[in-house]
C-alpha cells in the first residue's frame, strides 16, 4: 500500500496489484471499508489482465479525513489516483457505499472511465419515489436515523459499534452485523469472504469511525452531482435479498442512470452479489475497453 500525496495536503492510501501493463479497475469500497482488497475480486480482476486499484476513502484507515465531504468530492481524489498511475483509461466499480462514488467518478471523468458497475449501491436519500430506509435491517435504519440528526448524534451512535468491529473476526460478523444479514449473506460471511470483509472493515476503522461518519452524512445530503449526468456505459447489480441496501435502491438507479443495464436479481443479497457474481460483472465491463 502507498500513501499518495494530494494537492490539498491530504494523503490517500492506495493499493495496486496485477499485471503492470494492465488497464486499472478502480474499486470503491463499501461503508465502512478500506483499501484492503477482497481476494475473490482480486483473482477475477487479475485473471482478465486488469490491475486492481483500491483505496481508502478520506477518513478511513490511513487516508486523511476530509470533514464535510460530499460524494462528488471523490472525483478529485480519483483524478489524482489516475494521474499517479499514468493512465488515460480505466474501468470503475463500487460496492454498497462505494456505488455513489463510482457513479460520481463516471459522471465527472467520462474521458477516462470506459464503463462503470454499481454493486448493491446506495441511491440518493432525497430520490423522488424512493423510501430510502424501507426494507433495511434494523441496524441500518438506526444508523441512518442517527445520520439525519447530524454528526454529533451519529458519532455517539457509531463509536461503540466501530470499537467492536475494529476487533471483529469473520466468525463475529454474524453477531455484530446480524440485523442486516439476510440468510444468503450469512452463508457468505463464512470462510474467505467473511475473513476479507472483517479485515477490510478493521483496516477502515483502525483510527476511529471518521470515514464511516462522513460517508453516512454524505449519503443523506445532496451528492453534489446527479446520477443522470453519467454518460458512459453503466451496469446496476442489485439483489432482492439485501437488508443493507434494499432492492428498490437498485431499481431507482437503474431507472435514473441513463442507458443503464439492470441486473435485478431476486436470489442474491448484499455480500453474495459482490462476491458471487464478480466474474460476470467484470466480463460485462471488458468489451468497453
Amino acid at each position: 500500500m502507498t500513501l499518495l500525496d494530494l494537492a490539498d495536503g491530504r494523503k490517500l492510501d492506495i493499493a495496486v496489484s496485477g499485471p503492470s501493463d494492465g488497464i486499472p479497475l478502480v474499486f470503491h469500497h463499501g461503508t465502512p471499508g478500506s483499501v484492503l482488497p477482497f481476494r475473490a475480486i482480486e483473482r477475477a480482476t487479475h485473471a482478465r489482465g486488469l490491475r486492481l486499484v483500491t483505496y481508502s476513502r478520506a477518513g478511513y484507515g490511513r487516508s486523511t479525513r476530509l470533514p464535510g465531504r460530499s460524494v462528488v468530492d471523490i472525483v478529485a481524489d480519483a483524478r489524482a489516483l489516475l494521474d499517479h498511475l499514468g493512465v488515460r483509461r480505466c474501468l470503475t466499480a463500487g460496492w454498497s457505499g462505494g456505488g455513489p462514488h463510482a457513479l460520481a467518478m463516471a459522471a465527472r471523468l467520462p474521458d477516462q472511465v470506459a464503463a462503470v458497475a454499481v454493486l448493491s449501491g446506495v441511491a440518493p436519500y432525497d430520490a423522488e419515489g424512493l423510501d430510502f430506509m424501507a426494507g433495511m435491517g434494523q441496524g441500518n435504519i438506526e444508523e441512518f436515523g442517527f445520520a439525519l440528526e447530524g454528526e454529533q448524534v451519529l458519532r455517539a451512535g457509531l463509536e461503540t459499534e466501530a470499537a467492536v468491529l475494529r476487533e471483529a473476526e469473520a466468525d463475529d460478523l454474524r453477531e455484530t452485523i446480524g440485523t442486516v444479514l439476510s440468510p444468503i449473506d450469512r452463508s457468505f460471511v463464512a470462510g474467505e469472504p467473511g475473513e476479507d470483509l472483517a479485515a477490510n472493515i478493521r483496516e477502515g476503522l483502525r483510527e476511529g469511525p471518521d470515514g464511516w461518519i462522513d460517508d453516512d452524512l454524505a449519503f443523506v445530503r445532496p451528492w453534489g452531482f446527479d446520477p443522470g449526468e453519467v454518460g458512459v456505459p453503466a451496469y446496476i447489480w442489485q439483489g432482492a435479498e439485501d437488508l443493507m441496501v434494499p432492492f428498490e435502491h437498485g431499481r431507482w438507479l437503474a431507472a435514473h442512470v441513463p442507458g443503464a443495464t439492470a441486473h435485478l436479481d431476486r436470489e442474491h443479497g448484499h455480500l453474495s452479489m459482490a462476491m458471487g457474481r464478480t466474474a460476470t460483472i467484470l466480463d460485462e465491463l471488458l468489451p468497453h475497453l
